[in-house]
């Protein structure tokens, strides 16, 4: 059966949107490796997976605020998809795992998935692990593999920070809006309240930052201070979830 010609299933348009979370925006087209590979594994060719990822990036609203429209014939089903993911992203994400495998099993190929449960307990250990390094995964694509306040580009030294914390909102824990790409020691400082960004994305310090005589402070936060942050490629850091943060954390 020809590739092009087939309607597309939900399972295919799952994990098609499953890269669309892996895959840096402007890293979208039919030659990059993992849309080749991708097309291998559902049947399709690279340029309808690219396709696909397109018109699941004109969903995205926070790329239609910056001008982004993408493509316009998108599909019922894609639509759907979208909408299932940002409602439920912890079951979707899971799923979508799941069903990347078995694609790539039929191919007899490896991907980078765990998926072999073997009793609840090691289901419910596979399920965190694996929302945990697809989170990542998507917050660091997202902001290009840079942190948002430095632009640092060591991917060991990067964090794929929060901004309402996991333990306060388990519904928005693994929405990408609820994520921002920092270092190490601006997540620290993130997470523990001591800086904050305002409604125009700029850095805001504590107090305690303010009147630290400190030199390492002095360059690490007092310089940068203001600096409005790097947007992401895609999935904008929600104003609630910063509101929130700023409300709740943040020791101004």
């Amino acid at each position: 059966m020809s590739k092009s010609r087939r309607n597309w299933s939900r399972e295919e348009l799952i994990v098609t949107f499953n890269l669309y979370c892996k895959l840096p925006f402007s890293k979208i087209n039919y030659r990059h490796e993992l849309v080749i590979k991708l097309a291998n594994a559902i049947n399709r060719t690279p340029s309808a997976v690219a396709w696909k990822l397109v018109n699941f990036a004109s969903l995205d609203p926070s790329l239609r605020k910056e001008g982004i429209k993408g493509a316009t014939n998108v599909s019922k089903l894609d639509r759907q998809i979208f909408n299932e993911f940002t409602e439920n992203w912890e079951e979707l994400i899971l799923e979508s795992e799941k069903l990347l495998n078995n694609f790539f099993n039929l191919r007899n190929e490896s991907v980078e998935v765990e998926n072999s449960l073997e009793g609840l307990d090691k289901f419910y250990l596979t399920k965190s692990r694996i929302n945990q390094s697809f989170f990542r995964k998507m917050i660091l694509s997202s902001y290009n593999n840079e942190c948002c306040l430095t632009g640092l580009d060591t991917i060991t030294l990067l964090v794929a920070s929060h901004i309402v914390p996991w333990s306060n909102d388990s519904k928005n824990r693994l929405n990408p809006h609820n994520g921002l790409c920092l270092n190490y020691l601006h997540d620290r400082a993130f997470d523990k309240g001591l800086i904050t960004f305002d409604e125009k994305y700029k850095l805001l310090l504590s107090l305690d930052l303010k009147k630290s005589k400190n030199k390492s402070i002095q360059h690490n936060f007092q310089d940068l201070e203001s600096k409005p942050l790097k947007l992401p490629g895609k999935f904008l850091p929600s104003q609630d979830f910063l509101e929130f943060h700023r409300n709740t954390i943040f020791k101004g």
